[in-house]
């Protein structure tokens, strides 16, 4: 039986880390798994140690390029969207490599933008991303571009019964 508790880790394509934080799994469906983040949670970011100032909630799906950040005001970001390679679960941590890539939904306007493309130009030639990683990468920017402005779940509404849960 899985822990209530899931370490979220993500890397870098290189094995540097990015970000690790726990989380209180929220409840799996068809989309994935929902976990939650509470403010005052105990973080690193980008190897640092931090601590959540904004609690939110994170979609990690069962088999998608990329997870997905729901946050409360007062974050300008309503959905933030990281383009990452599939999860791969050992117990209750998940790692993820993140792939430089965003798609953020801002709150005020409803504003879909891609983020970072210049540190995923400068990380595929680093770092050595394989065709296969860079096709995937911009197929599921290219997706949830869309997706976050067309009304499309969960980023429509599903998401703000979680939210509901951590805020």
């Amino acid at each position: 039986m899985s822990s209530d508790v899931v370490r979220v880790v993500y890397r870098k394509y290189d094995g540097t880390a990015h970000r690790d934080y726990p989380a209180r799994r929220l409840a799996e469906d068809d989309l994935g798994v929902w976990l939650g983040v509470t403010a005052g949670t105990e973080s690193v970011y980008h190897g640092r140690p931090s601590v959540e100032q904004i609690p939110f909630v994170l979609l990690v799906p069962h088999s998608a390029w990329w997870t997905g950040m729901f946050n409360p005001p007062p974050r300008t970001s309503e959905v933030y969207c990281d383009i990452a390679s599939p999860a791969r679960w050992e117990g209750d941590t998940v790692h993820l490599i993140d792939l430089d890539l965003d798609v953020v939904r801002r709150r005020a306007t409803g504003a879909v933008e891609l983020r970072d493309e210049d540190e995923f130009a400068e990380h595929r030639v680093r770092f050595g991303y394989p065709e296969d990683v860079i096709v995937q990468a911009e197929a599921a920017a290219e997706w949830l571009y869309d997706a976050l402005g067309d009304g499309t779940e969960p980023f429509a509404s599903a998401y703000r019964k979680w939210l509901a849960l951590v805020v």
